[in-house]
């Protein structure tokens, strides 16, 4: 392939293919010692032992954060946060982003109900307003204050609608010459066509969810209501003695406070790894065609 370009070409692809080849190695390289560094022993991680390998291979961490039913039930409630959050995330986003795509002068009011959303990008109402907010709706304790509080997420919103904005207009007045209506518009034409960048706010949310621990802790007034993250963080990085039993205390005196966190690194990033793979094909090619246009 390179024989077809000139040598200064074929030396800048060159470069840039080693470049980026040490640059994937230094981003996995990490990664492997997060893995190697769960599965070695207390003692071997403590001296400092562990580089790309495990050294005195054992199950230890990962029996200590995985051995209790308030795990399972944690991931059960990720589970369903992401089941319903997500869903509620891409319909949200569609309708959307599908109006803010029209011209100003189909949709006069487009510009301002832009704006409304950029600036909550720029500006937050704080956490106490938040949280408020969220008590007095009375849905603290439960799914959806997990779910709510974030429903629109506005930069999924821009790739959205910038990647509305570029299909062929001749589409849309085809088919409103055909007596389309706005919604069969929408569900059979453009979303058909959205499957890259649908594919990569899909992503986005499944990640944001997943990976989200923060609201857990506020909103949730029991542990049993906890997702995965928020339970990770709290017994694993504070270790929040009135969640442990006394079969917990006798694992954390066996479990490496580093080794313990490499657990949960990996079991945390395992899921997103896993679905990635699948959705990469599709990932590239929505961010860009789905970037901000002038």
């Amino acid at each position: 392939m390179l024989e077809h370009y000139t040598f200064s070409r074929r030396l800048f692809l060159s470069f840039n293919y080693v470049f980026l080849a040490c640059l994937g190695i230094l981003c996995i390289l990490p990664i492997i010692h997060v893995l190697a560094l769960s599965f070695s022993s207390s003692a071997a991680a403590q001296a400092g032992y562990v580089k790309l390998w495990p050294v005195e291979f054992t199950l230890s961490s990962y029996d200590f954060v995985t051995h209790k039913a308030a795990f399972w039930r944690s991931i059960v409630v990720t589970l369903k946060r992401v089941a319903v959050g997500v869903p509620f995330n891409m319909l949200l986003t569609v309708l959307v982003a599908y109006p803010l795509s029209k011209e100003v002068k189909k949709f006069p009011m487009r510009t301002l109900y832009a704006w409304v959303f950029v600036v909550t990008i720029l500006f937050g109402g704080g956490l106490i307003p938040l949280y408020m907010t969220v008590k007095y709706t009375g849905i603290m304790d439960s799914l959806w204050a997990m779910i709510l509080p974030g429903a629109v997420p506005v930069f999924n919103v821009i790739l959205l609608l910038n990647f509305f904005r570029g299909l062929p207009k001749e589409l849309e007045e085809a088919a409103f010459m055909d007596g389309a209506g706005h919604w069969t518009t929408l569900w059979r034409i453009f979303l058909p066509l959205s499957l890259p960048a649908l594919a990569t706010i899909t992503l986005f949310a499944t990640v944001g969810h997943w990976n989200s621990w923060f609201d857990g802790i506020i909103y949730m007034n029991s542990p049993d209501h906890y997702p995965l993250q928020s339970y990770l963080q709290t017994v694993v990085i504070n270790r929040d003695l009135t969640l442990m039993s006394s079969s917990d205390m006798k694992s954390l005196a066996e479990v490496n406070d580093r080794t313990a966190k490499a657990a949960q690194i990996f079991l945390g990033a395992l899921p997103i790894l896993l679905v990635y793979p699948f959705l990469q094909r599709f990932f590239m090619k929505g961010i860009v065609l789905g970037s901000v246009k002038e």
